[in-house]
């Protein structure tokens, strides 16, 4: 009853149909195109060094039905930091977001080519200045992952900020 009123039998089997399907329908794919596996190779629990010496370790995470990629990273020092990183369609590009708990933060874009995800973007430098940064990731054929990590204060003259190679974890 519906108020006080019989409800009739049409509109129950309408709205028992409608409540089957939506609970009976597959749930929704996420990020299904290929363009978003791109950065897949990267996913995993990883040993990181820079010239064989500890520099941390690397949790990266597939989430949100495939759509973004999470890092979880924990410094040898004691330095942690998270990124999000996800292909957006709309301009066919990558986007990282980095935040540190030094405070700091870094936005990148770029894409995937050559084996290599290739991120750039712009962040104060040590002097407060803007300095350009490229981040690229190398697949390895071996399976590690080597993080490249540059700056610039010219667009010309790159120096290494970090140079990474990741270990997958047995």
């Amino acid at each position: 009853m519906l108020l006080g009123r019989a409800v009739p039998a049409a509109l129950l089997l309408a709205l028992a149909g409608a409540g089957l399907s939506a609970q009976n329908a597959p749930p929704t794919s996420g990020c299904p195109g290929p363009e978003f596996r791109q950065f897949d190779f990267w996913v995993g629990q990883w040993d990181v060094t820079v010239q064989g010496n500890p520099a941390g370790t690397n949790i990266i995470t597939r989430e949100e039905q495939g759509c973004l990629i999470h890092e979880h990273w924990t410094g040898a020092k004691g330095g942690t930091g998270q990124s999000f990183n996800f292909f957006d369609a709309s301009t066919r590009q990558w986007n990282q977001v980095w935040v540190d708990n030094s405070a700091s933060s870094l936005r990148l874009s770029g894409t995937f080519a050559d084996n290599q995800m290739r991120l750039t973007g712009v962040a104060p430098g040590p002097d407060g200045k803007p300095q350009q940064q490229r981040l690229t990731f190398f697949k390895n054929a071996d399976g590690t992952v080597r993080q490249l990590w540059e700056t610039s204060s010219d667009g010309s003259s790159w120096q290494v900020a970090f140079d990474g190679l990741y270990r997958r974890k047995p």
